[in-house]
Formats: C-alpha cells, sequence, structure tokens
C-alpha cells in the first residue's frame, strides 16, 4: 500500500456566480488538468479547440433553459479558473460530448465509467443508519484531477459531493439527508437525442428538499444516454433507477440491500431494450453478485467497514470491484479512481484514491438539518 494524496475539498457559498468564481479559484489547477484530460482526448480523435466549442454548443442552448443557474454557476467556474465557458461545459457533458465524437468518427475504443455501487438500509445495518457508496472506475489521472465540493446555499439545502474539478456533482448527500450515486449503462437507445448532461442531473438531485423531487428529477429529465443513478434517503430508504435516455426503469431493495454494476437488472428494461455494454464491461457479471454476497452474509450487523471491504473485493483482478491501474486497448489508464462511502445521518463521508494501492480514507463532513437528524433517530430507533 502506498500513500495517496486527500481529495482536496473546495468550499463555496453565495451566488451561482459566487459559487463559481470560488470553485474556479480554489481548484484552478485541477480544473486546468481535467480539461486537458479531456480535450487530449478529442485532441487524439482529430478534433481541435474549435470542436470543443461546437459540441459545448449542442448542449448550452437546452442547458440555459433547463437550468440557468447551473449554467451561471459555470460560467462562474469558467471565470475562477481562467478558461472559457466552453472547457468548463467540456468537463461536464465529457460523458455525452466523448461518446458523441467517437460516433462522429467512427471509433470504437469505448472506455465506460465502471463502476460498483450499494445502498445497505436500516434494517441491514448494525447501527441502524442507512450506508450509501461506491467504486468509481474511470481513468487512473482523475485521481489528480477530481476534488470534494461542499456547495452551502441559500436556495436549498447544502450539500457535500464528489465530482471532477469543475464538474457540478457526482456521488454524495445533501443536508436534506439524500444521497446519489451513479453508474454506467448502455443501451440500444443511446445519443438518438441531445438531452441533459448526466452531472446537471445528478447536481439537481442533490439540490432536491425532498425524496420524491430527488426521484422525479433522475428519472424524468431526458438524457443522451443511458445511465444507472441510486437514490437513498437518511430517512431509511433508497431506489435504484436504471434510466434509458427516454424511459425509467426502477430497481427496489432485495432482503435490504441495493448492490449495482453495469448491466441492466430490470426484467422489463431488458424486455424493451439491448443491452449493448457488455463487451466492454463483463466483469459487471460478478461484480455485483460479489458484493451482494459480502454484505448479504452480514445482514443486521453492517457497518461502512463491511462495505468498504466489499468493495475492495479483488476477485477477478485486475477486472475487479477494486480495479488496479490497467492500461485499456486504446492506451488509457483505467482504475478504481476512489472508494467513496457515506452515512447521511451522521453527515460524514469518506473516500480512498485509487483503493487497490491505497486503503487510507480522508473524512469531510456537512452540517445535517436537525429534521433528518430526527427522523433518521425515529427509524433507527424502530429497527
Amino acid at each position: 500500500m502506498t500513500a495517496v494524496a486527500p481529495f482536496p475539498l473546495v468550499d463555496v457559498s453565495g451566488t451561482p456566480t459566487d459559487r463559481g468564481k470560488a470553485h474556479g479559484e480554489q481548484a484552478r489547477g485541477r480544473i486546468h488538468a481535467s480539461v486537458a484530460l479531456y480535450a487530449g482526448q478529442l485532441q487524439r480523435f482529430g478534433f481541435g479547440q474549435d470542436d470543443v466549442e461546437r459540441f459545448g454548443d449542442m448542449f448550452l442552448p437546452r442547458l440555459r433553459q433547463w437550468a440557468p443557474d447551473l449554467v451561471e454557476e459555470m460560467e462562474g467556474i469558467a471565470a475562477g479558473a481562467n478558461l472559457g465557458l466552453s472547457s468548463i461545459v467540456l468537463v461536464n457533458a465529457r460523458t455525452e460530448i466523448l461518446q458523441l465524437a467517437k460516433r462522429e468518427k467512427g471509433i470504437s475504443d469505448d472506455e465506460p465509467d465502471g463502476c460498483t455501487g450499494s445502498v445497505i438500509l436500516p434494517e441491514a445495518a448494525k447501527a441502524g443508519r442507512l450506508i450509501h457508496g461506491q467504486n468509481w472506475d474511470w481513468r487512473a489521472e482523475c485521481a489528480e484531477t477530481s476534488i470534494v465540493l461542499r456547495v452551502r446555499r441559500d436556495d436549498g439545502p447544502d450539500l457535500l459531493t464528489f465530482t471532477e474539478a469543475g464538474g457540478l456533482a457526482r456521488a454524495g448527500f445533501n443536508a436534506a439527508g439524500i444521497g446519489i450515486t451513479a453508474n454506467y449503462l448502455e443501451s440500444d437507445r443511446d445519443y438518438r437525442d441531445i438531452g441533459i448532461p448526466l452531472p446537471f442531473i445528478r447536481r439537481r438531485a442533490l439540490e432536491a428538499r425532498h425524496f420524491a423531487h430527488a426521484i422525479r428529477v433522475v428519472a424524468t429529465t431526458p438524457k443522451s444516454c443511458s445511465n444507472n443513478m441510486m437514490l437513498s434517503t437518511a430517512e431509511g430508504f433508497a431506489v435504484d433507477i436504471e434510466c434509458a435516455p427516454d424511459e425509467a426503469f426502477p430497481i427496489y431493495p432485495e432482503n435490504d440491500l441495493i448492490v449495482h454494476a453495469n448491466h441492466w437488472q430490470s426484467p422489463i428494461a431488458l424486455s424493451k431494450l439491448r443491452e449493448t455494454g457488455l463487451s466492454d464491461v463483463p466483469d459487471s457479471l460478478y461484480r455485483d453478485y460479489r458484493v451482494r454476497r459480502h454484505l448479504t452474509a452480514r445482514h443486521g450487523d453492517i457497518t461502512a467497514d463491511d462495505l468498504k471491504e466489499a468493495l475492495f473485493d479483488d476477485f477477478g483482478a485486475p477486472f475487479s470491484v477494486c480495479r488496479p491501474a490497467i492500461r485499456e486497448g486504446g492506451g488509457n489508464l483505467s482504475a478504481t479512481v476512489a472508494m467513496i462511502i457515506f452515512e447521511p445521518a451522521s453527515g460524514i463521508m469518506e473516500i480512498a484514491p485509487l483503493p487497490a494501492d491505497n486503503r487510507t480514507f480522508a473524512r469531510y463532513e456537512l452540517a445535517m438539518d436537525e429534521a433528518v437528524l430526527e427522523k433518521a433517530r425515529k427509524a433507527a430507533a424502530a429497527r
């Protein structure tokens, strides 16, 4: 095991512009590295800066209608980081832009976000509190280009999210006790239309005061591509939503657990669309099984450490739940970039960068709404 620097905490508040500028200033170096990572990939595909702006312009008009405040925040990030807006759009729509670029050039070197995620309901947890977490598998370089963003809001609950620098949100929870993680999925419905990029949807879910509103934004917002999003609430419930671009398929806890990797699980979804991602992530078929088996054996006594242990699983290495850095066919270095564990009722998030080589977790905190804590205490007492 080697020491790896923890992800820096970026703390922002104020108006969307103020928040964006503070984000851009505090994380400037990592934002530049993040932009360079994806701009460099586009360049290898044969695209230049004009194309970065062209791809961004595919999304901006709709984003200005759907979330003008988040576009304003991106403009602030760009100003704080001394970059153009198109560079920040590239970070926030990189899944969609990279795929559109590949399809435009007929390139097939897919490198999906891997990810294995889980939620443990209070009934299965030793402390009677919900536990939520995941491994994020992507480009190993993102260990140097990601941050933890704490957003203090005047117009809704504060939130804490792990994200790429310059990004609006990825995985995390808010002061209302609502949490989210996400996993790559692929289907034959992808990229027929231009939808809302995934980080915007995750950020809106984390801005929700009520669990129902978080579900609505995940399940009903039109998307460009498929994605799996796991939503939880500190009150003691979770639902996994397998999203096609134009339809959502819920998966409910079994034995007080949800575990999801990168293949479709909903029988209804599989009767209506075609799974197209397994050629890139065949290991998904055993990753979720391995995590579920480990957690099921601990039912009633599961702790955050048990979820960590399940996510450290190295069966099938290097194509394992916890993935060491490996060179993919296209030359990109892939790894489990981060293991993210959070207990919303405690206001605590723990993250280990590059966990295949590093088991040291940094701790990040968010002040929770007192009403949420009271509901979580009642849920634990009723267990």
